[in-house]
């Protein structure tokens, strides 16, 4: 597979849904993968990448940006509490603002740096207890926290149980999304992201189906 024929593919999930294709971010996520890769797929003109590991986006990502203008940086792995500094530094959007603890951190850097990341609310669609993300009956209350802090609620982001049916995930995202008039739908991976974009995806999470397998 290469960035081109996903591009495609984007487009076409788009018309096929009936939407335009600028309302989808496509972020490549580069995490793990060698630098001869993510330089290539830099050359061909992509600029928006996800990275699972901020002390991994913080390793490779400054040199990258002195290279190529115009790059956006998503972090989209679990985030401790002692790395939320860091990536608030590092990334122009956090897709996994996971429990109240690190709202209240996020917020409380924002109010002293003055400046604060488009964030995504990760809801744990599926239960699933080794997963992070706050329950979905417990979503609109954590919504409303984080407005109450002040924070740049973007959108919501799931990741759905591998051996469920991604659409009951993503529909129910989409409808938690509707009913608090969040706009960003962070949701659909390398397997099923024209799916996702069905539902109204606006940020699709591809990794391995542009840069291949990881060693």
């Amino acid at each position: 597979m290469s960035l081109q024929e996903i591009r495609s593919r984007i487009e076409k999930a788009c018309t096929e849904a009936g939407r335009d294709p600028a309302g989808v971010t496509l972020i490549a996520v580069s995490k793990m993968q060698p630098e001869e890769r993510v330089r290539a797929v830099l050359e061909e003109g992509q600029r928006v990448f996800g990275e699972n590991r901020v002390q991994e986006a913080a390793g490779k990502w400054p040199a990258y940006r002195e290279a190529f203008s115009g790059v956006e940086l998503h972090i989209i792995g679990p985030l401790q509490s002692n790395k939320v500094r860091q990536a608030m530094e590092l990334a122009e959007y956090i897709h996994s603002v996971d429990r109240p603890k690190i709202a209240s951190a996020i917020a409380r850097i924002a109010d002293e740096t003055g400046s604060c990341p488009g964030l995504f609310l990760q809801i744990n669609t599926g239960a699933e207890p080794q997963k992070a993300g706050v329950l979905p009956q417990e979503a609109d209350a954590f919504v409303a926290e984080c407005r109450a802090l002040s924070l740049p609620v973007k959108g919501l982001m799931c990741i759905p149980p591998a051996q469920e049916e991604a659409s009951l995930h993503f529909a129910l995202l989409a409808k938690i999304a509707a009913r608090n008039g969040l706009e960003g739908l962070s949701m659909g991976m390398s397997g099923d992201f024209e799916k996702a974009i069905s539902f109204g995806a606006t940020h699709v999470r591809v990794g391995s189906a542009i840069f291949g397998a990881r060693d």
